[in-house]
């Protein structure tokens, strides 16, 4: 895919759309007891978010795509919540990804954390992409928060650059690493 039909983004651009986030979050009136990170792309937008909210984060781990970046037949769990009963029953939390793009993952994250009956769970993401989606959130859900809404392109997040600075130029749309077409 080239570059062009791709989304960069900038550390400095994640904190200020976190930081809407946060906002939206506010502003709704929603209340929460802890944040819940699915890793690996949601733990940095969590962080901030604590930044913001002052609540305690947990984090879970679950893979929906292989190490080419393709899909799986469904989502795993690699880390869950240690004393995941006394953690979770009775909270109400908020759950952070950095992306809805099938939504899979977080339908899968989200029935397993139902399981352990909260008082209440919300979403939040930084991107949302405007497309079908494969999977569905649990009727349960009483808040969705999204930062910004995508078409479906593939989006490079900082964490995931091996040249940070080529990164922040591509995301701040520097005209020299622009693709030539």
């Amino acid at each position: 895919m080239a570059a062009d039909q791709k989304y960069y983004f900038s550390y400095s651009q994640i904190h200020k759309q976190v930081r809407r986030l946060a906002e939206q979050v506010l502003a709704s009136g929603y209340r929460f007891d802890l944040i819940v990170a699915i890793a690996t792309g949601g733990f940095i937008p969590a962080r901030i978010l604590k930044t913001f909210l002052k609540v305690p984060i947990l984090t879970v781990g679950i893979s929906y795509y292989d190490i080419n970046n393709q899909p799986t037949t469904q989502p795993q769990t690699v880390q869950w919540i240690d004393e995941v009963e006394k953690k979770l029953t009775g909270k109400r939390i908020l759950l952070v990804d950095e992306v809805d793009d099938s939504r899979i993952t977080l339908e899968y994250c989200l029935r397993e954390l139902l399981s352990y009956q909260p008082a209440d769970i919300a979403v939040a993401v930084l991107h949302n992409k405007r497309k079908p989606k494969g999977g569905s959130l649990p009727d349960e859900i009483s808040h969705y928060f999204a930062a910004e809404e995508l078409e479906d392109r593939w989006i490079c997040y900082p964490w995931d650059a091996e040249d940070i600075d080529s990164q922040r130029l591509l995301a701040e749309g520097d005209p020299a690493l622009q693709p030539t077409v």
